[in-house]
């Protein structure tokens, strides 16, 4: 019997030569096969495809960034920082006109958890912040004094001197005061004079604040309009980050004179800087 892969046995009578000859014809036979499988027809290759994925145009990627730049930047005006601009001497000798200022505005946020509050730097006004609010009066106009009365306190000024419940309070770090006559708190006299020098005692409501200005005697403050609400509070002045002394006034009426005051940044820039001024932290 013959196994697969092993040649026939040589019968009886059959030489090598004949054995050869038969071992030949079957090898050209292999070889004919093999060029017949090599001549057939190959299925075709599928080709690459040669199509560019469509690539999006320089102006479009320029707008996406522009866009996510300010969504960013007005979320951030809204809830994290805010810049201000001085533009009385309500503040002086601590902000002087001219200073610009960054508020934190997250401070102050509010929270819906314990977890919040404890894992959050945020925290509700403290006497001695200095604030930036909406003004009672006129809600569209911001004012930045100094929170010094907290909801239940008993402020009272006594021949300039402040006192809250009762107790002295040590304003030397930055109270200024400009005019060295103290008013008395005489029915003839103006507002302006009766009310500046001795005041009280009065009691801050709930839900509310007490804020002067550090140049007690020329700042339009809670002596004159009352306390400020709490939810008028923006955040809480922590930089000057730039201070321009400027010869022009501080509050732009007009078109003209906003354009004026550009001009004059930037001629003026190097030498009407106070450069050490320039990151100062608020006090």
């Amino acid at each position: 019997m013959e196994r697969p892969g092993e040649s026939p046995p040589l019968e009886a009578g059959q030489d090598d030569s004949t054995r050869d000859a038969d071992l030949g014809a079957a090898a050209e036979a292999d070889g004919a096969a093999d060029e017949t499988r090599l001549s057939e027809p190959h299925a075709p290759d599928r080709k690459p495809s040669t199509r560019a994925r469509s690539v999006p145009p320089l102006w479009r990627e320029y707008l996406e960034a522009l866009l996510i730049a300010v969504i960013f930047a007005t979320f951030a005006r809204a809830f994290v920082l805010q810049a201000f601009k001085i533009p009385t001497g309500s503040m002086e000798e601590n902000l002087l006109v001219g200073d610009h200022v960054l508020v934190n505005k997250f401070v102050y946020g509010p929270t819906a958890s314990p977890l919040e509050r404890m894992l959050l730097p945020n925290r509700a006004a403290r006497r001695g912040d200095v604030v930036v609010f909406k003004y009672p009066d006129d809600p569209s106009r911001d004012f930045i004094k100094r929170c010094l009365g907290l909801a239940g306190d008993s402020v009272e000024i006594v021949d300039k001197s402040l006192l809250i419940n009762g107790e002295p309070v040590d304003e030397s770090a930055y109270v200024h005061f400009e005019d060295e006559r103290t008013y008395p708190r005489h029915p003839l006299l103006a507002e302006r004079y009766r009310l500046r020098d001795n005041f009280g005692p009065y009691t801050v409501p709930e839900g509310h604040l007490f804020c002067m200005g550090d140049n007690r005697d020329n700042s339009h403050d809670s002596r004159f309009w009352g306390p400020v609400p709490t939810s008028y509070v923006k955040g809480r002045a922590f930089m000057i980050y730039w201070s321009f002394r400027s010869e022009s006034p501080a509050v732009a009426s007009s078109p003209r004179s906003r354009l004026q005051q550009l001009l004059e940044v930037a001629v003026r820039f190097p030498s009407h800087t106070r450069w050490d001024r320039s990151f100062q932290l608020v006090r």
